[in-house]
């Protein structure tokens, strides 16, 4: 009733903005500000749609016994006490399994510590140098191939597992399709109040477990159970599927080769033409194998072997013009020039013989290397958690949703982990996050994809959609800000008819989200999901910038320990700005209005709105001069 209700009202509400009360004599912030009402009212349907079946799930029937479990803790730079308390941890869970320690530093240290703690020890091998790493996925992927336990427990460096992990997790595995079980992460290091809102209870609670009623919980990188069989499945059906785009993109690619060398002035002899042709002809037969369903390495190499025939034909009328060449210099008796390696008249008979196909040939050579279907550049062919973006969990439960599978989200805490200790570290998270998001967003619009059922698509959409906040954030703040200190208002009507409309939807969102928070504060996130729009905006440019102008983004591992120096106010100065702008307007808004120059309702409206801006900024003063938790770390 409260989502119905919501949106109906919100729908009333935006209507009637963009056709009654849009101000077309300042429609640079008039359309502005509508739209990111619109982003706004999408967001809460998006909210509500999530909230509409939240599961609750009793605790699953106990796990068969005999299972194989891979514990896998991931490590790259991290201290290594840090790790080993993950991994002693690790080794305490009851269930029986495997513990392993995936170490992409290859630290010798770590590789010791590991050998003390009698736990697995697994880095790169050297088919990995000098090839795509793909950050964690690539550890991951790594590991795979050297372990063989049916399900894995995938756990970041500053993960501590309880020890019964694994007895409340792994009964959901009785169903044959459950490919993916996720837990709540959960910090023990946050002071009172959370400073940083590290914590997420409203993401690791109702709205995960509204993503779970329409089986859309998604994998978040760490605290998760996975089964292996599922992930080989899909990184098989990956490995088809990028051969397929792959090949397909080669033969077009050839054709065009073909067309270019065809009309180069070295390739006009018949003989050439006539192996151009063959070519042709051979790349377009194969196009209509593959359509017609013939497999890709039975109709690539037949091309391949097609191709390997014709080369072989111009080699040898190479071949037989160069001995006529060497045939031809043989017999020539005339005198050599004082400078010259062959004869002077020679060179003018050789001038007049006709060229050998050596253009075409290498054209050749170039589609070989163009249809050639390995991935010879990566160090293994089957990448089962997805390597297209800076985070690997929200695609590789997207591809294993669409292949069926399903998922599941345990709402009870049973891993305690290390939140980020300063602004620094908590930035440099949060963007991560956003950005690996906005990067499968654009690779991969879960709007687009095969396989997944509607609400699941909207599940997945709805989180990618949420770190485009940014843009609507700096509306909010510039909208009251531009009426204090201009006069402007993007509102063109009466104070009782907005208020009509608007202050029931606000009514309704409100209570939207007391409902579904079941008592949760989320005020905390509220004003982060604001504050940091600075951040959202970069994720979104940034990833844009990846995959469209392959502009590298890298990967930066969030430190686990405490980031020395003093204040952090640097890090948010374009928020410092907006506070300062916020605050100049609100002065300039009360002089205004005591000249007799503002209106009066709609100023006290915009001071409101300013006010409110202004707390939800506030949030980061304490966060940058935080330096750290004095929680003492947890003995699980």
């Amino acid at each position: 009733m409260a989502v119905l209700v919501t949106v109906a009202l919100g729908a009333n509400y935006i209507i009637w903005r963009w056709f009654f009360s849009l101000n077309w004599d300042a429609w640079w912030i008039a359309v502005a500000l509508v739209l990111a009402e619109t982003y706004s009212l999408i967001d809460v349907a998006l909210f509500g749609l999530t909230m509409w079946r939240a599961r609750d799930r009793e605790l699953p029937a106990a796990p068969v016994p005999d299972l194989t479990v891979d514990v896998f803790i991931t490590t790259y730079n991290e201290p290594v006490e840090l790790v080993k308390r993950t991994a002693q941890a690790a080794r305490r869970i009851r269930y029986p399994h495997a513990t392993w320690i995936l170490d992409d530093g290859n630290r010798p240290e770590m590789r010791e510590a590991a050998q003390l703690l009698e736990v697995g020890y697994i880095t790169r091998g050297p088919d990995w140098q000098n090839r795509p790493l793909h950050a964690k996925a690539g550890n991951l992927n790594n590991a795979l191939m050297s372990t063989e336990g049916e399900f894995l427990l995938i756990l970041d460096a500053d993960q501590v597992p309880l020890p019964h992990i694994l007895d409340h997790t792994l009964g959901y595995f009785n169903d044959p399709k459950v490919a993916l079980v996720q837990t709540p992460q959960v910090f023990d290091n946050v002071s009172a109040g959370d400073p940083l809102g590290s914590q997420a209870p409203l993401f690791y609670g109702p709205i995960q477990q509204g993503k779970d009623g329409w089986n859309a919980a998604f994998f978040c990188g760490s605290n998760a159970l996975v089964r292996r069989e599922a992930l080989m499945q899909l990184g098989i059906t990956r490995y088809v599927l990028e051969m397929e785009r792959v090949v397909t993109r080669a033969l077009a690619g050839a054709a065009r080769v073909l067309d270019r060398a065809g009309r180069a002035d070295d390739a006009q002899d018949p003989i050439v033409q006539t192996a151009l042709h063959e070519v042709g002809a051979a790349i377009g037969d194969t196009r209509i194998a593959i359509a017609a369903g013939e497999t890709i390495g039975n109709a690539t190499y037949t091309l391949q072997q097609r191709i390997a025939s014709v080369s072989r034909d111009l080699v040898a009328v190479d071949l037989r013009l160069l001995t006529l060449d060497l045939a031809a210099i043989a017999e020539l008796q005339v005198e050599t020039d004082a400078d010259s390696f062959i004869p002077a008249h020679s060179l003018e008979l050789l001038a007049a013989r006709d060229l050998s196909p050596l253009g075409a040939l290498e054209s050749v050579q170039v589609l070989l290397r163009s249809i050639d279907v390995d991935r010879a550049d990566e160090a293994q062919p089957l990448m089962p958690l997805a390597t297209i973006s800076v985070t690997e969990d929200m695609a590789t439960s997207m591809r294993l949703h669409g292949l069926g599978f399903s998922s599941v989200y345990h709402h009870e805490t049973l891993a305690l982990g290390l939140a980020p200790e300063d602004l620094g570290t908590m930035i440099t998270q949060r963007l991560r996050w956003a950005q690996g998001t906005m990067q499968v967003m654009l690779r991969e619009n879960p709007l687009l994809q095969r396989g997944l059922s509607v609400p699941q698509r909207l599940m997945y959409f709805s989180t990618m959609w949420s770190y485009l906040s940014g843009y609507a954030a700096l509306v909010y703040f510039a909208a009251p800000a531009v009426f204090l200190c201009f006069g402007i208002l993007p509102v063109n009507t009466t104070a009782l008819e907005f208020f009509l409309r608007f202050l029931p939807f606000m009514v309704a969102n409100q209570l939207l989200f007391i409902i579904s928070s079941h008592g949760i504060s989320t005020w905390r996130g509220q004003q982060y999901s604001l504050a940091l729009f600075p951040v959202w905006i970069k994720a979104t440019t940034t990833a844009a910038a990846n995959v469209v102008f392959h502009r590298p983004l890298g990967f930066a591992v969030t430190p686990k320990t405490r980031q020395e120096g003093t204040a952090a106010w640097h890090l948010i100065l374009p928020q410092i700005a907006v506070a300062i702008v916020l605050v100049v307007s609100v002065i300039i808004g009360v002089t205004r209005l005591g000249l007799g120059l503002g209106e009066p309702i709609g100023t006290l409206v915009n001071l409101a709105w300013v006010i409110f801006d202004l707390l939800i900024l506030s949030v980061l003063v304490p966060a940058a001069r935080f330096r750290g938790s004095t929680t003492k770390e947890s003995t699980p």
